[in-house]
């Protein structure tokens, strides 16, 4: 398989669906990366681990419905060209 454009695309989407699909109470609290423990202080800047977790949530938040769209696009196109 060459690396075209397509294929860095699908490993794009490939990524942000692992994100979309992890789960904030069975997956990441087992490995202290919920928002609940990670509170912070009045004007303190977060840390990158809190910047993670507010990303993946937006990421379920925001992607959710574009994904599918997304997904079954890549689907047909493999269906169709390989």
């Amino acid at each position: 398989m060459a690396f075209t454009l397509y294929a860095l695309i699908q490993a794009v989407i490939l990524g942000v669906n692992a994100v979309a699909v992890l789960h904030e109470e069975r997956f990441l609290s087992k490995f202290g990366w919920s928002v609940d423990q990670n509170v912070g202080g009045f004007g303190e800047e977060p840390g990158i681990k809190v910047q993670l977790i507010s990303l993946a949530r937006s990421v379920q938040t925001v992607m959710r419905v574009p994904l599918i769209a997304v997904n079954a696009v890549c689907i047909v196109l493999l269906l169709l060209f390989g």
